[in-house]
């Protein structure tokens, strides 16, 4: 099984995929259902433990750990197993 770290770093390194159509879902407590997604062109960087969101108040990195779903154009592409 491939993990959500190797798959983002394929979508953004393969030319048959545009980082653009990512969206990533994930774990932020606190937020509406303890979710929110992010855009592959709000994602900053992929660093080796987590992954970067650039925002207009500052980066703010969110650890693969807590990735609930990546959707590509829309269509879930891979979920945290339960």
């Amino acid at each position: 099984m491939r993990t959500s770290h190797a798959l983002l770093l394929r979508f953004l390194h393969d030319p048959a995929f545009d980082f653009v159509h990512v969206s990533v879902e994930y774990l932020d407590r606190g937020a509406r259902d303890d979710r929110s997604s992010v855009e592959g062109g709000q994602i900053a960087c992929l660093d080796r433990d987590y992954f970067v969101v650039a925002s207009g108040t500052g980066d703010t990195p969110i650890p693969y750990h807590r990735i609930l779903r990546i959707l590509y154009k829309g269509v879930p592409v891979w979920e945290r197993p339960s």
